[in-house]
């Protein structure tokens, strides 16, 4: 059966959607963008600083369904330049020391609220 997750720790869902969802001993994460959970407001100018609100809201999601970053199976990367490439990569490979997961990444036209990053992941429970 599906089991929607939701944790007061990550952005709320500013759309038809819900933070995570699971099925079978898989989690599925929606996209995270570098949202204040507690102001909805946006954090960060560089992608560097974006990237790691995002990967905090990320690890927020995963917390709340009992798990953490080495759960994680596939992530997704998306951002709106590929000159930002090298700055993101640093700030999600220090999520993932060891055996990082499998990922693509792309840049996109625009982002939800033009941000520069935003990240999605799926990780086994």
């Amino acid at each position: 059966m599906k089991k929607i997750h939701a944790t007061d720790n990550a952005p709320a869902a500013i759309g038809p959607y819900s933070q995570a969802t699971s099925y079978n001993g898989t989690l599925y994460c929606s996209g995270q963008i570098p949202l204040n959970p507690e102001t909805m407001e946006l954090v960060g100018e560089t992608a560097a600083e974006q990237a790691a609100q995002v990967m905090d809201n990320l690890k927020a999601v995963l917390a709340e369904a009992g798990i953490d970053f080495s759960h994680v199976l596939k992530c997704t990367i998306f951002l709106a330049s590929m000159d930002d490439f090298g700055a993101v990569n640093e700030v999600y490979g220090a999520r993932f020391k060891s055996d990082p997961p499998a990922r693509e990444t792309v840049a996109v036209k625009t982002l939800p609220k033009n941000v520069l990053v935003e990240i999605s992941c799926i990780a086994h429970l």
